[in-house]
């Protein structure tokens, strides 16, 4: 008999190892509790039926009972069972242990006709071939896990695909980011990305990559009844940049707004103007920033362990990232205009005994979007200009940041250096920057750092797995992308290649243009 947990089918997904059959017994106690607890085992990705109203009987012995709603292998049993008043199966069918797991009163139909509720013995016997009689493991290290943690690992995958549930259709996503943002967004059906809206009731969703809609889209969306999800690159991207189309390894996904919009609320605002966070969240949030400094992580790269020299000697260093103009993060409100405007308010504030290093934008090196600087305005205002040092070894070596919004802020404040904001970034507002822009009123509460770290980092974005292609929690990406080198393939390296060879050609055209 199969084990009664699983791995869901998440798209694209290569399925590890989760159960071995052994000769052994584990303890069973709080096992049943834990399956109602996380709504796991069976189909429990499966599809969710209309039913009728409680109080009906579900039968899984095909008998075509009077009365009796059939039970579908393919359906979610969690939804089924919430509304049953008993349950009539086949007796040895695991699905007797969710039954009771959810309280609901059993009938076990032997293969002569008799039937009567499970006794001990067979309840033992089933929680032997569907949980105790396994050995468990981690899909993600391979390592040995109890029977509760992989029940508590089905839970984690439950709620990502109960949230996506009510998604009807993707749109906005770069062909190249569907086979990483599908895992994340995927519903137990079918692929969600689409051309166009399909019809749309009240109480469905449409996720959208909103900077990459169509006019024909978007207006779409202003008539229909859904609520917009907006979907942005997570806070641990990847290493690479998107520009480079390097898909994503983590994403948000905001059914209020999106997050660098202070001119409206978003789940990560609530999360942090509202929030509590248990012991045990901000155990986890310490342990995460930790090894985010220790494996000099930022949004796109890893840094060496080599520390950088101070080029200013004893004199103040204070770092200045540049941003991407035209990004929604800018134009959305309560950030400075430009690059050339944040550069010279550093100065201004910092004075002319500091030692400035103004690190451009990666994209806008690579020629992809605007933010360019002159020559003659960074030498007048910046003592370095900074183009190849990764930003955490940077943010390492320096004193302070100014900022506009750029998350480099946020990365500073995971290594706990001073940072002065001059837009309003999702981390503005809290009491943990100096902060120069138009801050929300609506932002009052004061949160420690690893509130802040458990806020974005451990209960906001979603995260994936680049080994296994499933959904995973913050600190397997996290592992990853401190002990593997950076890999693509041939064909993924020659889109890279190709597109920045095209971004340079376009930022050189732009210069003779004019453009900036």
């Amino acid at each position: 008999m199969a084990p009664i947990l699983a791995i869901p089918p998440f798209p694209g997904a290569r399925l590890p190892r989760f159960a071995t059959e052994t000769n052994t017994t584990s303890s069973s106690d709080g096992l049943l509790a834990a399956l109602a607890g996380q709504r796991v085992g069976g189909c429990y990705w499966g599809q969710q039926p209309a039913l009728p109203a409680a109080g009906y009987q579900l039968d899984g012995t095909a008998s075509g009972s009077t009365g009796a709603l059939a039970w579908p292998a393919d359906a979610d049993p969690w939804h089924l069972l919430a509304g049953a008043a008993s349950v009539r199966l086949w007796a040895g069918d695991s699905r007797i242990l969710l039954a009771l797991a959810a309280g609901c009163p059993v009938t076990e139909v032997q293969a002569d006709g008799r039937a009567s509720p499970p006794d001990a013995a067979a309840i033992k016997a089933l929680l032997h071939s569907g949980l105790t009689g396994w050995r468990w493991h981690d899909p993600f290290s391979g390592e040995a896990i109890s029977a509760a943690q992989a029940i508590m690992l089905a839970g984690f995958w439950r709620r990502l695909i109960d949230r996506n549930r009510p998604i009807v259709a993707a749109l906005g996503f770069a062909h190249w980011k569907q086979a990483n943002v599908a895992p994340l967004l995927w519903n137990g059906g079918g692929s969600p990305f689409r051309r166009s809206l399909p019809a749309s009731d009240a109480g469905t969703e449409v996720a959208v990559w909103r900077s990459r809609l169509t006019s024909a889209q978007t207006a779409a969306l202003a008539h229909s009844a859904a609520v917009v999800l907006e979907v942005e690159d997570g806070f641990i991207r990847s290493a690479g940049l998107g520009a480079d189309c390097v898909p994503p390894l983590s994403v948000i996904v905001d059914a209020m707004g999106v997050h660098f919009d202070p001119g409206q609320p978003s789940e990560l605002e609530n999360l942090l103007q509202n929030g509590e966070f248990a012991a045990d969240m901000l155990a986890r949030a310490a342990a995460l920033r930790s090894a985010i400094v220790a494996g000099g992580l930022s949004k796109y790269e890893r840094s060496a362990a080599d520390h950088l020299p101070r080029p200013g000697g004893a004199r103040r260093h204070v770092l200045v990232p540049g941003q991407v103009e035209d990004d929604r993060a800018v134009t959305s409100g309560g950030a400075l205009a430009s690059n050339l405007e944040l550069l010279r308010r550093a100065r201004a504030a910092a004075g002319p005994d500091v030692y400035l290093i103004y690190k451009p934008h990666p994209d806008v090196l690579a020629g992809h979007r605007r933010g360019h600087i002159e020559a003659a305005d960074m030498v007048a205002l910046a003592d370095r200009v900074e183009t190849t040092a990764p930003m955490a070894a940077l943010i390492a070596m320096a004193d302070e940041l100014h900022v506009n919004s750029s998350l480099a802020g946020f990365e500073a404040l995971l290594r706990q250096k001073p940072v002065t904001v001059h837009g309003v970034p999702f981390y503005a507002g809290w009491g943990l920057t100096t902060d120069c822009g138009p801050v929300p009123a609506r932002r009052t509460a004061r949160r420690t750092l690893d509130e802040l770290v458990a806020a974005t980092l451990l209960l906001y974005p979603r995260y994936l797995d680049p080994l296994t292609g499933l959904p995973c929690p913050a600190e397997v990406l996290i592992a990853r992308l401190t002990t593997a080198a950076p890999s693509h393939d041939a064909r993924a390296s020659a889109v890279i290649a190709l597109r920045r060879a095209t971004g340079r050609v376009r930022a050189g055209a732009g210069r003779l243009l004019g453009r900036r």
